[in-house]
Order: C-alpha cells, then sequence, then structure tokens
C-alpha cells in the first residue's frame, strides 16, 4: 500500500485545538488533563509494513507504549492510562482507531503527525513536528 513507511520517526509536540473541551469529553481527571496541556509530548513511531511501535514520551520520564498490527485486535492503553482493546485500521494513508470513548486517526500531513480525536461531537486536534 501506498505510503506505509510514512509514519517512521520522531515528532515533538508543536499545537493543538479544543484541548480543554475534549478531556472534559473524555472524562480525564483534571490533574492529567493539566499535565497533558501543551506538553511538549516527544511520539516515537516505529514502524515495519503493518506492524507499529507508537510510543509516547512525556516530560518527566513517562512514557506510553501501544504495540499493534494494521487490521489485528490489539491490547492499547488510553492517554488516561486505561487499558482496552483495539483493532487499528488504515484507510487512505491514515491509522483509524476506535478508543472506549473517541475515535482517532493519524496521519503525516506537510510532513508533520497530524492526529485528530473524536468525542461526542468535539474534534481535538493535534500536531507535532517531526525531530529524527
Amino acid at each position: 500500500p501506498k505510503g506505509t513507511m510514512a509514519f517512521a520517526g520522531k515528532y515533538e509536540f508543536e499545537g493543538d485545538e479544543n484541548y480543554d473541551a475534549f478531556v472534559q469529553k473524555i472524562g480525564l481527571p483534571s490533574d492529567k488533563a493539566e499535565m497533558g496541556r501543551n506538553c511538549k509530548i516527544v511520539t516515537e513511531v516505529v514502524q515495519n509494513g503493518n506492524d507499529f511501535t507508537w510510543t509516547q514520551h512525556f516530560p518527566g520520564g513517562r512514557t506510553t507504549t501501544n504495540s499493534f498490527t494494521v487490521g489485528k485486535e490489539a491490547d492499547m492503553e488510553t492517554m488516561g492510562g486505561k487499558k482496552f482493546k483495539a483493532t487499528v485500521k488504515m484507510e487512505d494513508g491514515k491509522l483509524v482507531a476506535d478508543f472506549p470513548n473517541y475515535h482517532h486517526t493519524a496521519e503525516i500531513s506537510g510532513g508533520k503527525l497530524v492526529e485528530i480525536s473524536i468525542s461526542s461531537g468535539v474534534v481535538y486536534k493535534r500536531t507535532s513536528k517531526k525531530i529524527a
């Protein structure tokens, strides 16, 4: 498939839209919401064909890693630390997943990692620039 290797790299948080409304919708505790606001998260993506390891490095040394194969159910963890099962799909070059209370897409657009999460009509968009 076209553009399958496009995701590999390291990306640093650049900006987001609708953060507060979104974390409220998904019920993120306020201390976690506070930690995540304008947080310089570095997202590291290792890709081998349809196999992905998606790691988020938070300031202070905390990391969250989700490993998955496109089209196969995988054990995942949300930004709030909840464990769940999801099947990540590839649609038009975007990675698409349904989290317990939001729908998430990730794509590379103009060399940036653009992630969009939608919960009850609230669209949260996070953009990260490539640093490696």
